[in-house]
């Protein structure tokens, strides 16, 4: 072979082989899928500055309407209507599960207090609850006894009259 072959050949080898073997190119898309445009550079500095702005609300631990609408309509609905229903409204208190759910975002240091307030809060009702079935049973076991202590005296009362007779 002539040296301007072999050069040839190499040339194209490390130009497009080679390359391929290095970074392979990827499949291409199939047919039926439409390629979007790119976006401008305005475009992408208004999403990056809408996620940021949205992650940076993300940290708050009342994440407000921005990024949880659903749940704030019902505080819309209630705008329109005389001050006298507002007063009415309930305010909610966040629930065990929610309230874990922000704490556990926060990391460990705001988890473990809310871990340990869940804990103790069921202990207390645990503790209630034992203490008011222990009184009931108390008060069960009274009431029984009475029942057959005034069952026994008549019993009594009939036979010293029996005997005195």
């Amino acid at each position: 072979m002539k040296v301007k072959v072999v050069c040839r050949k190499l040339y194209d080898y490390i130009r497009y082989d080679l390359k391929e073997i290095a970074f392979p190119s990827s499949l291409p898309d199939p047919p039926h899928i439409k390629k979007r445009r790119k976006l401008t550079w305005h475009e992408r500095f208004l999403v990056l500055k809408e996620a940021s702005r949205l992650y940076a609300a993300s940290w708050v631990r009342d994440i407000g309407p921005d990024l949880r609408p659903n749940d704030y309509k019902k505080d819309d609905e209630t705008e329109g209507k005389p001050n006298g229903d507002k007063s009415r409204a309930k305010v909610t208190e966040p629930s065990t599960l929610e309230d874990i759910a922000v704490a556990a975002r926060g990391g460990m240091d705001t988890l473990r207090p809310a871990l340990q307030r869940l804990y103790m809060t069921r202990a207390s009702a645990y503790r209630d609850a034992l203490k008011s079935f222990i009184e009931g049973y108390q008060e069960g076991i009274q009431q029984v006894m009475e029942k057959k202590e005034d069952s026994s005296k008549p019993q009594q009362d009939s036979s010293a009259k029996k005997n005195s007779t």
